[in-house]
């Protein structure tokens, strides 16, 4: 799988903290949105948000074979928040409050129960050990027009060969459905943003 670099724009900072976590990758996928609210207020609704509240994404996640494939070891539960996340597996990487925030996880994504293994902070830059692939997602919240941007990237690396191959056919398989998942996901926090503004 051919390896790819992040393409910087003009619509994102100079130095992102997805890029001090993950720069070269394999797999991306982005996506972003206007709210119509005050940055903070849209950073606050990313926190808050609970997929689990919304019927699209947990039938598309159901699609995806979870909660295994995405919470990895972490016990079913109706609530699927940033919580669940670090539950199973997942580290805060950096934050940057009201602005931008980055997780990270080291797994095996294409096994049913996603392979996560837990690992520090400090120990995700340095993780090498072959077999494995590494994650971040990251959120970002900026100023635009009469309210702000949400953006969100994940990206994913194989620590090896093997890994990559076997991520790469498990991508091929349910990057449709992560990418409309985080589309989703994305008009969710758009509308508790802005009931939260109007309010």
């Amino acid at each position: 799988m051919m390896r790819l670099r992040p393409v910087a724009d003009s619509t994102t900072r100079e130095a992102l903290a997805i890029d001090r976590h993950l720069r070269d990758f394999d797999v991306r996928s982005a996506h972003a949105i206007e709210v119509g609210a005050p940055p903070s207020v849209t950073y606050r609704a990313v926190l808050d948000m609970d997929l689990g509240r919304s019927v699209p994404i947990v039938a598309l996640l159901a699609l995806r074979g979870l909660p295994h494939l995405i919470t990895g070891k972490a016990r079913p539960s109706r609530a699927i928040t940033l919580d669940t996340f670090l539950q199973a597996g997942f580290v805060i990487l950096e934050e940057r409050p009201s602005e931008e925030f980055v997780m990270g996880a080291v797994g095996r994504f294409w096994r049913p129960d996603s392979g996560l293994i837990r690992i520090d902070a400090d120990e995700f830059g340095g993780f090498a050990e072959p077999g494995y692939a590494k994650a971040v997602l990251g959120f970002t919240v900026d100023e635009h027009r009469n309210g702000s941007r949400l953006a969100t990237e994940t990206r994913v690396a194989g620590t090896d060969d093997g890994a990559r191959r076997k991520f790469s056919l498990y991508w091929r398989m349910i990057g449709p459905f992560s990418g409309l998942i985080r589309r989703v996901m994305l008009d969710e926090v758009k509308r508790a943003a802005e009931k939260a503004s109007s309010n």
